[in-house]
Order: C-alpha cells, then sequence, then structure tokens
C-alpha cells in the first residue's frame, strides 16, 4: 500500500495493522444526554447485548424488531422497541424511525437454519435498505455486523456460500456510499460463552472464536469512535482490553 493517495477530502490510514480510506469525521455528537442509537435486528443475540451495554451508558437506544412479542425484552433493557419488518418496509419508513438519530448499527439477519432466499432478504437487501435509510434520514454514522469470509465474490450453491456473497455485497454496497461514515465489523466465530473483555481487532485476524459479549462490547466502542470510519475490521478473541484494541485502530 506504499504510495497510495487519498481521494480528496480523505486520509489514508496505516494503523496496527489496519489500512484504510477514512473520511474526515465530525467529532462524536455525544452529550451529556447521550446519543440516539437505532439498531436494526433488535431482538438478535449481540443486539441484545448491545442495547444493554448502550443503555447503561445513558445512550437512547432504538431496536427494530419484527416481532411485537419481542417488545417486552427489549423495554426490560432500556431499549425503545421499534416493530417494522425489514424485508416488506419501504426507505421512507426506515427512514422515518432513523430520524433524530446520531449513529445507526445493522445486526440483523437472516439466522441458522434460513435458506437462502432469506439470506438476499436480510442480509444483502435489508442491509441495503437501512443504508439508504441512513443517508436520507441525515444518520451518518453507520456501523454493519457482516461475517468474516464476506465476499461478494464468494463462489459456491450452497446456503452458507449464499450468505458470504449476501453479507459482502451488503458490505460493497455500503463501501459506496459518501454520505455515511460507515465501519464494517466481521467477527469470527460466534459463542456464547461469557465475555473476557479482550480482544484482537485488525484488519485480518486469522480465524478464531470471539464471544458475543464480546462482539457487543466492540460495537459499543465502535459507534462511539467516529475515527474508525472506512474500516474494515476483523475480530477474534485477543490480548488487548476492548477499548485499548478500538483507539488502536482509530489512531489514537
Amino acid at each position: 500500500m506504499c504510495g497510495e493517495r487519498a481521494e480528496p477530502g480523505k486520509a489514508v490510514r496505516r494503523t496496527a495493522g489496519v489500512v484504510g480510506v477514512v473520511r474526515r469525521m465530525r467529532p462524536s455528537r455525544r452529550t451529556v444526554e447521550g446519543m440516539r442509537i437505532v439498531i436494526a435486528g433488535g431482538h438478535g443475540q449481540i443486539a441484545l447485548r448491545l442495547e444493554r451495554l448502550l443503555a447503561a451508558r445513558g445512550d437512547e437506544v432504538a431496536g427494530i424488531i419484527r416481532k411485537p412479542e419481542q417488545a417486552d425484552e427489549l423495554r426490560q433493557l432500556g431499549a425503545e422497541p421499534i416493530v417494522l419488518d425489514l424485508e416488506s418496509a419501504s426507505v421512507e419508513e426506515v427512514a422515518e424511525r432513523l430520524a433524530g438519530a446520531d449513529a445507526a448499527v445493522f445486526a440483523a439477519g437472516a439466522g441458522p437454519g434460513s435458506g437462502a432466499e432469506r439470506k438476499e432478504t436480510v442480509d444483502k437487501a435489508a442491509a441495503i435498505l437501512f443504508a439508504d435509510a441512513a443517508v436520507r434520514a441525515g444518520v451518518r454514522r453507520f456501523v454493519v455486523v457482516s461475517s468474516m469470509d464476506a465476499d461478494p465474490a464468494h463462489e459456491g450453491d450452497e446456503v452458507f456460500d449464499v450468505y458470504l456473497r449476501a453479507k459482502g455485497e451488503a458490505d460493497a454496497y455500503v463501501r459506496g456510499l459518501d454520505a455515511l461514515d460507515w465501519t464494517i465489523l466481521r467477527p469470527g466465530r460466534l459463542t456464547d460463552d461469557a465475555g473476557t473483555g479482550l480482544v484482537r481487532l485488525e484488519a485480518h485476524t486469522g480465524r478464531g472464536p470471539i464471544p458475543r459479549d464480546d462482539v457487543a462490547a466492540v460495537l459499543a466502542e465502535l459507534v462511539d469512535t467516529p475515527a474508525t470510519a472506512g474500516l474494515t475490521l476483523e475480530l477474534i478473541s485477543g490480548p488487548a482490553p476492548v477499548s485499548v484494541a478500538v483507539k488502536s485502530v482509530a489512531g489514537n
């Protein structure tokens, strides 16, 4: 990457094994009252953990869910439930729910056991819809929970192949939106082990496990660290405390 030129208004960052084109950022809009953060896939296993963390630190959190019966669980965590099906909603409907937010997190997924069709409608199409809605609502800070090995050119016809291709296509679309200060997080093999708070966060980490607790903790730090915009990061368990790992890739 030596000699790489930054596009106008952008800077090329080389830190801690991370190389990415980073948009010049506005500072975080965190106030005494906290940020308003809207999470797509609000009842997912990572999203529920993230909602708890964000609410506990004083942020105003809303989670988009498909089923009304999931609402009470979000309320118990301190999050506002928004019932909206991203597979059928319009850009305008999603943008309306994002209005006034400081950040948006796409943590939705079709989930294990779903077929190839829902990988396309959720992991790809819903991610693109959510990104377009964020642009329309003027929400610049945008964090995506993707997958290690996601690649729009991934080959194969098995359901997991379709999943990796769908995730890769969604990531590529988000990267092309200059109106977003995006960060893409690609965790390794997810586990339900208790979080350790120790991670490895780099452009390329190699394969490895990562507790969902620690993924949520990293997401909470990334949302509040706009200097990570323009980076695609892999995440596995490792030696660094979460805050240190995020500051490292942010160049702090």
